[in-house]
């Protein structure tokens, strides 16, 4: 089968929504519209934007990106009652080739203990209420939740049923990741062969990794004859997550002799995309993750190192460019033009506008009188910033001084600007340095914020790397992300807490 004659898998995307669902990556509604854009800039076929009856903040960021982004079809999420559709369909309607995704329990522990509701009725709410999405949108979908533990039979029944009654796409998730590749080929080809309607309808797949096996159990899926598969950037989502994006994807192109399939992903954009996620979220990708790892590409053992050399094939089954890697590690200096950073910035993969490019640059300008060699990732670092300071800054960083020791208590001094008008804040207390600098924050700001999360890692190596800090405050019941970086670490707490600040500001201005 040539290349030109290979049947597509769609890529449904639900970082926005599952993905979003991880302990502390929730985003706002810009870091949403941000991940939305670079997601149909990667070639997702559908982008599931939230779940918009469970808020108001969910129903407006899904219908904005509904609005916004038109080369990839807009997803909502709905339980199988009406008023969960209709709230989908009024986020959605604006939207081009919108999507309404219809979920109802179908195992026996579901229905025993969760819909308190026998098989009859179970197939009564899913013809009613897919009959109803279908009356609103043309583009419905239905997913058996916890199809996994579903017997089979019923299975078959309910999914004949969702077809006829409008649902274009089938899903067939294992909601707790609880199968093994085996049987999800089992279970794919066993609808497969026995639901009569099954032509009318896309057969899809969302798998959990709470075993480890999403991705292959994704994969197996393909193999049976699924025809969509719905992931997550990094793997990211409820509890150990979902099937990884640039996994399946990258299975399936470097494994065309397998998998006699094809998707519309644009592989080079997917570096820079987990990138983008990682840094939004705060949710770090391991070294050592496949596909978008900073540990893929890279040879310890002499011996790999000089089969490498020799052919990269000896131990690489991908070329880095094809997943959006240099393979060159560009050394910048002071005497590196405005010109020069714009051009590496794309090769990185963001296309700044010139007036990002002057922010960039001058904070380029800054480090390199605290540093002597800027490597890519202290450019990344710089830019994840911008990402995050698109927030408006309502408060800005101006300058501290501390004094601490062991067994001493710290004694912190903190300038911030507003408006034009500089605050400062002396405090004597904490537990070091960075504690001392938080209460001073919040002081001067009179915001009574807690620190639930706090991250710190190099950026790259040696004594003057960059120091790049994440943390999650929680104010009011709610979770904002705060990101700063600097070669000065109780700086870049700093202004890390204070991008929190103003996110929640920013938040508090929208209603």
């Amino acid at each position: 089968m040539s290349s030109d004659e290979k049947q597509t898998v769609i890529i449904f995307d639900t970082t926005l929504r599952d993905g979003e669902q991880s302990p502390g990556a929730s985003m706002n509604l810009t870091e949403k519209l941000e991940v939305a854009v670079a997601l149909a800039d990667l070639g997702v076929d559908v982008i599931e934007a939230g779940f918009p009856v469970t808020s108001h903040g969910d129903f407006e960021a899904v219908s904005e990106i509904a609005k916004t982004v038109r080369n990839s079809s807009i997803c909502g999420l709905a339980r199988c009652v009406k008023k969960d559709i209709q709230t989908a369909w009024d986020a959605l309607k604006e939207g081009t080739n919108p999507r309404i995704h219809i979920f109802l329990a179908t195992s026996p522990i579901h229905r025993e203990y969760k819909l308190r509701k026998n098989k009859d009725e179970l197939l009564a709410m899913a013809v009613e209420g897919i009959a109803f999405g279908r009356s609103l949108c043309p583009n419905i979908e239905f997913s058996a939740e916890d199809a996994g533990r579903t017997e089979i039979d019923f299975l078959c029944q309910v999914i004949e049923k969702a077809i006829d009654a409008g649902a274009g796409t089938v899903n067939i998730p294992d909601t707790v990741g609880y199968l093994t590749p085996f049987e999800m080929t089992e279970r794919i080809r066993t609808v497969t062969a026995k639901v009569p309607n099954i032509h009318r309808a896309v057969v899809s797949t969302h798998c959990h990794n709470d075993l480890g096996m999403a991705t292959a159990n994704s994969l197996a899926a393909v193999l049976a004859g699924a025809r969509q598969v719905e992931c997550t950037i990094n793997g990211i989502g409820e509890r150990a997550g979902n099937c990884a994006l640039e996994e399946i994807v990258m299975a399936i192109k470097t494994r065309h002799d397998v998998f006699p399939v094809k998707t519309n992903i644009v592989t080079n954009r997917l570096v820079p995309v987990s990138r983008l996620v990682s840094t939004i979220t705060g949710l770090r990708v391991p070294r050592n993750k496949p596909i978008v790892g900073q540990n893929v590409f890279a040879h310890e053992s002499g011996i790999h190192q000089d089969g490498v050399l020799k052919n990269p094939e000896t131990y690489e089954i991908m070329r880095p460019e094809d997943v959006g890697l240099q393979t060159n590690d560009l050394v910048l200096g002071k005497h590196s033009g405005r010109a020069a950073i714009a051009d590496r910035a794309k090769m990185l993969g963001y296309d700044l506008t010139s007036e990002q490019i002057d922010v960039v640059f001058a904070d380029f300008k800054r480090l390199t009188d605290r540093k002597k060699e800027v490597y890519d990732a202290d450019l990344l670092a710089i830019i994840e910033q911008l990402v995050h300071q698109k927030t408006a800054v309502t408060w800005a960083f101006g300058s501290y001084d501390i004094s601490c020791g062991s067994g001493k208590s710290p004694k912190a001094t903190l300038n911030m600007v507003y408006a034009g008008t500089r605050y400062s804040h002396t405090v004597s207390g904490g537990d070091g340095p960075v504690d001392a600098i938080f209460l001073a924050v919040r002081e001067i700001t009179k915001m009574d914020i807690v620190c639930k999360d706090y991250n710190v890692h190099s950026v790259t190596v040696g004594h003057d790397a960059q120091g790049e800090v994440s943390t999650l405050v929680e104010y009011k019941g709610k979770s904002f992300r705060g990101y700063g970086v600097s070669t000065d670490v109780v700086e870049a707490s700093t202004i890390a807490f204070i991008n929190a600040i103003n996110k929640i500001l920013q938040e508090s201005s929208s209603f």
